[in-house]
């Protein structure tokens, strides 16, 4: 480093020079007509003044550029070795100097951030690793704990049902236990397939298929109420790998929280649409939406904002969405509703061949 910081001294120097010695020259033509001992004290003054305007141009160099320049090879370094707490204190010049350490503090500042940044998305990761490990020796354990016993209450259930009179009122007790059970036994697939997935069956095939099939399903769910579900498909989509019974469940899923999200007559719309070589699907609905302290929260195993709710669905539809290298987000407002973005990439990413 000592070569470079000479070198930049020298091409700040030589010009200072230059202009010195020309000086002197010109000087020195101008007094040829003085008589030898005048000539020779103008020159030794003249001479005496090059010399100390010399060592006042190095100085003023070495203090204004040569300092300043040690100082950001000294801090440049202690970037290099990862302390990101720097900073110059020449950043307050009103000269290029001054920006150069304004420019080094804030690109300091900026590297800074990105790591706590990068430290807090890789702690949480952690954190959810641990949690699905959790979950998924809690759900073993838990499946054949309750499946067990389930299916000797819903054999039992079955025979009472069918010893019952056809007019007794105990028959609508029957149909109630019965889809208790269901309820139960969708609960354990969901909370297995949460924390022991198969990981998806990739083929090229249509979106606007799979989606439709689960708009289908989610009208059905809602027949009886005021709520119309719209679906717009996009004609001149590509071909989109994908697992297509994992995603159908991921828009069965959105639909079904939306509808659980209204209140009355509503509208619940899907569209399919496409950006930066990505299939874009959005589910939105005019229901209450998510409070801003819920929306980073959502995603996580067990977290529901419903009393009837397990938590476990939006956890699998992240876990599936991003096993097909795509995203999942969410915007919501207070009073006016939800929209939920599923991006999945048209091709899925390769992985490389090994050399043979």
């Amino acid at each position: 480093m000592s070569s470079v910081r000479v070198n930049w001294q020298l091409k700040a120097i030589l010009p200072v020079a230059f202009v010195l010695l020309a000086g002197l020259l010109l000087f020195t033509l101008a007094t040829v007509s003085l008589r030898d001992p005048e000539r020779h004290a103008v020159l030794m003054v003249a001479g005496a003044g090059a010399v100390a305007i010399c060592i006042a141009s190095i100085g003023a160099l070495a203090y204004f550029i040569h300092r300043p320049m040690v100082e950001l090879q000294e801090k440049i370094a202690l970037v290099s070795e990862g302390n990101l707490h720097v900073s110059v204190t020449f950043d307050r010049r009103n000269d290029e100097i001054g920006d150069l350490g304004r420019n080094f503090n804030h690109m300091v500042e900026q590297l800074r951030e990105s790591r706590d940044e990068i430290e807090s998305l890789h702690r949480t990761q952690m954190s959810r690793a641990e949690h699905l490990a959790t979950l998924g020796e809690l759900a073993a354990g838990l499946a054949h704990e309750i499946r067990n016993p389930l299916a000797g209450i819903a054999g039992v259930i079955e025979i009472i049902g069918r010893d019952l009179p056809s007019t007794s009122p105990a028959r609508a007790v029957v149909k109630d236990v019965r889809q208790e059970i269901a309820q139960i036994n969708r609960i354990l697939t969901d909370l297995l397939e949460t924390a022991r997935p198969h990981p998806p069956r990739i083929c090229r095939s249509n979106l606007n298929t799979t989606v439709e099939h689960a708009v289908m399903l989610a009208r059905q769910q809602v027949l009886s109420k005021p709520i119309k579900i719209e679906f717009q498909k996009s004609a001149d989509l590509p071909e989109v790998e994908h697992d297509s019974d994992q995603i159908h469940q991921v828009l069965l899923n959105l639909l079904l929280n939306a509808v659980q999200a209204t209140e009355g007559e509503a509208t619940i719309r899907v569209e399919i649409g496409s950006r930066d070589n990505c299939a874009i699907v959005l589910v939105s609905d005019t229901g209450r939406g998510i409070a801003a302290q819920h929306l980073a929260h959502i995603f996580r195993p067990f977290y529901t904002t419903k009393g009837n709710g397990t938590g476990l669905g939006l956890s699998l539809a992240r876990r599936i969405v991003e096993e097909h290298h795509g995203r999942i987000d969410v915007t919501s407002t207070v009073g006016k509703g939800s929209t939920f973005e599923v991006v999945l990439p048209f091709e899925m990413p390769r992985s490389p061949v090994a050399d043979s």
